[in-house]
């Protein structure tokens, strides 16, 4: 590149150069500047320097100069400080459908972004937790196509596959092709989601992304349905237990009192009480789904479904079947 281009784009080296290597405890002398400066082909001088850094504060970026025999500079203009990208970093970490390659990738660009020295330190206290992550590295090109799909008002085509006992993928329908009118992306529960529904059905179904293989965006137009229209993210991520769809319906429940936290955790805080004897009831809307019997389950005794009829017999169905599995296998002992 000719000097001449090289000096065009000072203003944005020189800023770049600022958020990389500086910070309020490590900030950049003159001279260093004009090294790192030079590292990418642009010259300048200390009298320039010092009109580029009153350029800078002029146009809003927030460059602090510290007066000494050689000034230094650091730069305090950043989108995101340490803690908010620590909670970025966190979040990624979490995030089960994230291989691990692309984790390490991402942490890494994510603590950049505090400068050089702060990322050292971030990285470096990085706590892995033991979540699972899966292995299908092609999870951003399907959220690329699923995003412009969505954008576009085009449908979306994808294979669907599970993993059988030896981690082997089982496509779905014997490899067929899956061709759906996308709605939205969901992150819900450290998992990605695709929100769609097919011509066939028309209401709301959800896909794992990393389950989704050879993900395209189709040159047809979706074909409008009103379960699209009607569609509420927050509505539906409360609405569906671990994102399996079923019918909607306002079940009312009792809850004892130290299961009041999880009830605020998974249905909001606005969430309203009312006394119920010795126990408090209250009601929400939910999918009705097997996922949504197996989360009362886990509540135990500390809740009960007390209408409708309908949702309150199938739960008991529900367990019973499982109880009945268990009793089986007592029988089948006791002839051994």
């Amino acid at each position: 590149m000719a000097k001449s281009e090289n000096q065009k784009i000072k203003l944005v080296v020189l800023l770049d150069i600022l958020k990389m290597y500086s910070d309020e405890e490590h900030p950049l002398s003159t001279n260093e500047i004009i090294n790192k400066l030079a590292f990418y082909g642009v010259e300048t001088g200390r009298k320039a320097l010092y009109d580029d850094i009153e350029t800078l504060n002029r146009f809003g970026y927030e460059v602090i100069t510290v007066k000494s025999r050689s000034n230094l500079y650091y730069v305090v203009d950043r989108k995101f400080d340490a803690a908010e990208l620590r909670i970025l970093m966190d979040a990624v970490l979490s995030a089960d459908f994230i291989t691990e390659k692309k984790t390490e990738e991402l942490t890494k660009k994510i603590a950049e972004m505090a400068g050089v020295h702060k990322a050292k330190l971030m990285t470096k206290n990085i706590v892995y937790s033991d979540t699972a992550k899966h292995s299908n590295e092609k999870v951003y090109y399907s959220v690329d196509a699923a995003d412009r799909a969505i954008a576009a008002g085009k449908k979306l085509t994808f294979r669907y596959f599970d993993l059988d006992c030896h981690g082997q993928r089982k496509y779905r329908k014997n490899g067929e092709i899956y061709t759906v009118n996308p709605v939205a992306l969901i992150f819900n529960e450290n998992k990605y989601y695709l929100t769609c529904y097919n011509d066939k059905y028309m209401n709301l179904s959800n896909y794992r992304i990393d389950r989704m293989d050879n993900v395209e965006m189709s040159e047809e137009d979706i074909t409008p349905s009103p379960c699209k229209d009607n569609f509420n993210v927050n509505r539906h991520r409360k609405q569906a237990f671990s994102m399996y769809c079923g019918e909607t319906e306002k079940v009312t429940f009792s809850v004892t009192e130290d299961a009041l936290e999880v009830i605020f955790d998974r249905f909001g805080e606005k969430t309203k009480f009312a006394y119920y004897g010795d126990r408090y009831k209250f009601s929400a809307n939910v999918q009705v789904s097997p996922t949504f019997y197996g989360w009362c389950a886990s509540l135990g005794e500390k809740i009960k479904i007390l209408s409708p009829v309908k949702v309150a017999e199938e739960y008991r169905e529900y367990l019973k079947n499982i109880v009945l599995q268990y009793a089986e296998t007592d029988k089948e002992n006791e002839e051994k």
